[in-house]
């Protein structure tokens, strides 16, 4: 897979290093990336003002059905990080979800996507709700671009 590159609507989740998520050396375990991918998504999902959990309520899930994450540089303990999230593509059953998370000098630690599915609670796949669909798909725009139209 090539670099990604933020697009549309990009949100930013900071997170501070603990030292659980370290090992012996104080350089972040690479599975700790993961959870930082899910922060970035639940954010992502929130700023855009609709809640996971509303989704949720609606009778929806968006499974996980392939990660990916490219690493570069260590994160250490203590340090701020920020997580980078934005939407890299969209279909009628389901998404790409894109990260990138960078230090405080702004150089890239990692970067990852996630691959969703839109299930109901019996675990059937079905199309992305209308609304939801929309959401994602005006995402992909820049935001200055989607309010000036």
């Amino acid at each position: 897979m090539q670099r990604l590159k933020p697009k549309g609507r990009i949100i930013e989740s900071k997170l501070r290093v603990r030292y659980a998520e370290t090992d012996a050396m104080g350089i972040v375990h690479h599975s700790r990336y993961i959870p930082w991918f899910e922060v970035g998504r639940s954010d992502w999902m929130r700023a855009m003002g609709f809640p996971y959990s509303e989704f949720e309520n609606m009778g929806y899930y968006l499974t996980v059905t392939e990660i990916w994450a490219r690493y570069y540089q260590p994160a250490v303990y203590d340090e701020v990080v920020t997580v980078l999230t934005w939407i890299e593509e969209i279909k009628s059953r389901g998404l790409t979800i894109a990260y990138e998370v960078r230090n405080e000098a702004g150089k890239r630690l990692v970067q990852g996507y996630s691959k969703h599915i839109c299930i109901t609670h019996d675990g059937a796949p079905v199309r992305l709700p209308a609304k939801i669909y929309e959401l994602f798909a005006q995402a992909q725009i820049p935001a200055a671009t989607a309010s000036s139209a």
